[in-house]
């Protein structure tokens, strides 16, 4: 079956590899979407944590059950639409035992640490498969948005508060859009004026900031009565983003880091405390992250086509990867197709 493998920084190989055998408590899936996104990018360009190389990438996925251990089948069937949970964790480790597999110590991301879905065929354990009434485009949209509705679990977010989302690329923008669903009050900050653009246009976010070009922190004021976000989520990864951030949250605020990147994170210890700060870190998805994207997604309360910009065919990814990184070429979502 075609494969294709980054066998380094900015280098994809398409290469010829055996197609997987049924195992028990399996399933075999014949790949019919591939989403790109933020992971995939980096380790395209070499700076992503927790990554070696060669990889298989790919853990955004839809396909269809081709075979499954009848045994496990558990409701699933050959021929249905399927999507993935990638995050195949160990259950025994302390995370996993108290409920939180997306942060298992052994865990092994499809895609990450382990070879993706890049291919035309993958094998999954059926424990990791989602069902749901969806297009391959709305299946192949679940895990991304899963990222964001965990974040704004994790952050508790209620009715009517402020929150700001800093950084509107595909996770940014996910959040934003999962954000709207509970709250009117979204905010979001983008250096790129077009990013900002679609965020009004096709998400219907009222506030949109760049802060290269206005006094961010006197422009939250303004909009808060001066009493901030209550919820600040940084989506970019970047190490000047997070470590400004602090100035945009309210008292007694929550800080929720998603994107992130190899330095150290450093704040004034008098305005992180005078906050009483609490500050997380929000790391993949769990099975409740996923069901409410599900639903939302099922009830076109999010719709897969505002999202997915480019089309790709899977023979033609390797050479059309680079465009995906530039800013230029205003990529939100890829979806590659086999």
């Amino acid at each position: 079956m075609k494969t294709l493998v980054c066998t380094e920084p900015h280098q994809f190989d398409y290469t010829d590899t055996v197609k997987p055998s049924l195992e028990k408590g399996t399933a075999i899936i014949k790949i019919k979407r591939i989403g790109i996104c933020g992971t995939d990018l980096h380790a395209y360009e070499g700076t992503q944590p927790f990554f070696n190389y060669p990889r298989i990438l790919g853990h955004e996925l839809a396909g269809i059950i081709e075979e499954i251990d009848e045994d496990a089948a558990n409701g699933f069937a050959i021929g249905q639409a399927v999507s993935i949970v990638p995050y195949f964790n160990c259950g025994k480790c302390v995370a996993c035992r108290a409920g939180k597999s997306n942060c298992c110590s052994n865990i092994n991301v499809f895609g990450v640490h382990v070879d993706g879905g890049m291919r035309e065929y993958i094998k999954v354990p059926v424990q990791y498969l989602l069902k749901a009434n969806l297009s391959f485009d709305e299946l192949v949209l679940i895990e991304p948005l899963a990222i964001g509705a965990h974040a704004l679990n994790r952050a508790l977010l209620k009715q009517n508060e402020f929150v700001l989302v800093i950084g509107a690329g595909p996770i940014g923008l996910g959040i934003a859009a999962l954000a709207k669903t509970i709250t009117t009050n979204v905010v979001v900050a983008d250096t790129n004026n077009n990013r900002l653009h679609f965020c009004k246009t096709q998400l219907g976010i009222e506030y949109v900031f760049n802060p290269a070009a206005i006094n961010m922190q006197q422009a939250l004021a303004d909009i808060t009565n001066n009493d901030m976000a209550e919820v600040v989520v940084d989506a970019t990864g970047n190490r000047k983003a997070i470590n400004g951030a602090l100035p945009y949250l309210a008292h007694g605020g929550r800080y929720v880091l998603v994107g992130i990147q190899k330095d150290t994170i450093e704040f004034q210890h008098p305005e992180f405390h005078k906050r009483e700060t609490t500050l997380m870190s929000s790391r993949n998805a769990l099975k409740e992250d996923f069901d409410w994207v599900i639903s939302l997604l099922e009830s076109k309360q999010i719709k897969a086509e505002t999202f997915i910009t480019h089309r790709i065919a899977f023979e033609d990814l390797a050479a059309a990867f680079p465009s995906l990184t530039k800013p230029e070429n205003a990529v939100i979502k890829a979806s590659v197709y086999l």
